[in-house]
């Protein structure tokens, strides 16, 4: 098996975009060889931040997920500004959701492709550590909840099926495994 592109492209239109998301429409030659055509959604880069106390309490952030509709507890997370770093990205997160400062900062793991089969985001996960409360400051789509919970309970959320948010599942069993091992 090869690991080279099968597909090729012929040409590109954007069909919409807004400040978060864009979407593009590609005329194709598919792996068949048949003409055809694939759309692909391109956002920000993702981060998402596993804030952890001296206590080991994790903080989650409630809110309504319009796409879903539903309420969701989640890992702080949002997207990077135009020519932001991830980690910048995250720390301002961190501030404006939760209303917290971290002193130590860790990368958990790699880059993580967040629906590769029709998106082109790809998501940061950190590990915020000696916590300092500050103000948040929500952006105006967001009425947020902010809960501080122990880390095996948060963990035992993810395993029931209480937290379904993928960027949370994914950060908070990536810290589970890191703070075990580090231990």
């Amino acid at each position: 098996m090869t690991e080279k592109n099968p597909w090729k492209r012929l040409g590109t239109r954007l069909i919409y975009q807004n400040a978060w998301l864009s979407l593009r429409e590609d005329q194709v030659i598919r792996p068949d060889g048949k003409p055809g055509i694939y759309s692909v959604v391109e956002t920000r880069i993702a981060t998402a931040i596993v804030a952890i106390d001296a206590d080991k309490n994790v903080y989650l952030v409630g809110q309504y997920r319009y796409p879903t509709d539903v309420y969701s507890w989640e890992l702080p997370e949002g997207g990077t500004d135009p020519g932001e770093a991830p980690l910048a990205a995250a720390q301002r997160e961190l501030r404006e959701e939760a209303g917290l400062i971290a002193d130590a900062w860790t990368q958990l793991g790699g880059e993580v492709h967040l629906s590769n089969c029709i998106s082109s985001e790809v998501g940061y996960f950190y590990l915020a550590e000696d916590l300092h409360a500050t103000a948040s400051q929500p952006e105006g789509t967001e009425v947020l909840q902010v809960r501080r919970l122990p880390f095996g309970e948060c963990v035992a959320m993810v395993d029931s099926g209480e937290i379904v948010d993928a960027m949370s599942i994914i950060g908070i069993l990536r810290a589970e495994r890191f703070l075990r091992d580090r231990s």
